[in-house]
């Protein structure tokens, strides 16, 4: 086996210590902040308060897809007061917009050039610094931002080493306010990113390591903060199972259930960690033989299918979809959706999936 592994990232985990980033943009001068447009008003205004005029404007206009013409508008503030870093606090979405933007401001194009378009991102960016207040995307230690082009109907990745974050200061504090189902959502997601690091082709031992641990603390702590959305521990292994699985993914890439998701988004509307976890439970059963065993003994199951089991009761339990009904998908709608679904994410699942294989797949979901 030949690997590498590189994470030039800065990470601060704990409680009660997002207000860090105030001391440590200081030397930088003015910043802009991306958050989350339901933020604005908690979060984001204790940050602005104490940042001695530093942090001079918000940006907001951030939605659960983001699309390329949100980072075009980000870009667009981002000139207009000068920043000289960014600040992204919220969910995958903010962070998505954030990496994108820092390096397309040093490019000559709108985004639409370089994430549809083939033209190659600038080699420069703007600092950027994370602040997660969502157990789920991991975003904060990958190189990658997902962006939806409306107008062509295209939700893709976008990666470059110049996407990594400056610095990551993980809160757990800033989850408790999340409500159950975006939870259970963003948590599934945090599952399906662990598990697919774990089996992807390109799978090697640090991320192995990372993933088989974020996975046994998803099984161990999804549901108790679902049901007790104030259990600072449970949030806190929260987070560090989204962190750990970020980093489980970040060189293995992400696989079939991925590939999967992103029609399941664009077309059907499902949230993103939703769409995931919708094949994750098939999934795991088709590449039972990469590995899958190891992980699931690991994480106190006692054979694969158990594990497969445990992930459709944790969908059951938390009100996720089930079925191609629950979902809107109709039985004469499954041949395009396959062929959506050839994403090339797909070329990383340990099992050859083709297109009679995945119409399989979604055919047991009725």
């Amino acid at each position: 086996m030949s690997w590498n592994f590189n994470l030039p990232v800065k990470i601060l985990f704990g409680r009660n210590r997002a207000l860090e980033v105030v001391d440590l943009t200081k030397p930088l001068g003015d910043g802009l902040l991306i958050c989350d447009p339901f933020l604005v008003d908690g979060p984001a205004r204790q940050l602005i308060a104490v940042s001695a005029g530093r942090i001079a404007e918000v940006f907001s206009s951030v939605s659960p897809n983001p699309s390329v013409e949100e980072v075009d508008a980000c870009c667009d503030a981002i000139r207009r007061l000068d920043a000289k870093y960014l600040i992204a606090m919220g969910g995958g979405s903010v962070m998505d917009v954030a990496k994108a933007a820092s390096v397309i401001i040093f490019g000559d194009d709108r985004t639409r050039a370089y994430h549809t378009g083939g033209k190659a991102l600038p080699q420069k960016r703007l600092p950027v610094f994370a602040i997660p207040t969502t157990a789920g995307t991991g975003s904060e230690v990958t190189s990658v931002s997902v962006l939806t082009d409306r107008e062509l109907g295209v939700k893709a990745p976008m990666g470059s080493p110049l996407f990594n974050m400056d610095t990551a200061i993980v809160d757990p504090v800033l989850t408790l306010s999340v409500p159950p189902r975006v939870t259970a959502s963003t948590g599934l997601d945090v599952l399906a990113h662990a598990i697919e690091g774990y089996w992807s082709v390109h799978h090697q031992p640090i991320c192995d390591a990372t993933a088989m641990y974020a996975t046994k603390l998803v099984f161990q702590n999804l549901m108790r903060v679902y049901n007790n959305p104030q259990d600072i521990d449970g949030r806190e292994r929260m987070c560090e199972a989204s962190l750990l699985a970020g980093i489980a993914f970040s060189h293995p890439k992400t696989t079939g259930s991925h590939a999967c998701s992103y029609p399941l988004t664009n077309v059907y509307g499902m949230p993103h960690g939703e769409a995931c976890a919708f094949t994750l439970d098939a999934f795991i059963r088709i590449n039972a033989d990469a590995r899958v065993l190891e992980l699931a003994r690991y994480s106190g199951f006692d054979s694969v299918d158990a594990m497969a089991d445990a992930v459709y009761d944790l969908k059951r339990r938390t009100g996720m979809k089930l079925t191609l009904a629950d979902a809107g998908i109709k039985t004469e709608d499954v041949p395009e959706l396959v062929k959506a679904s050839m994403h090339p994410n797909m070329l990383n699942n340990p099992v050859a999936m083709d297109a009679e294989a995945i119409e399989r797949l979604y055919r047991g979901l009725q």
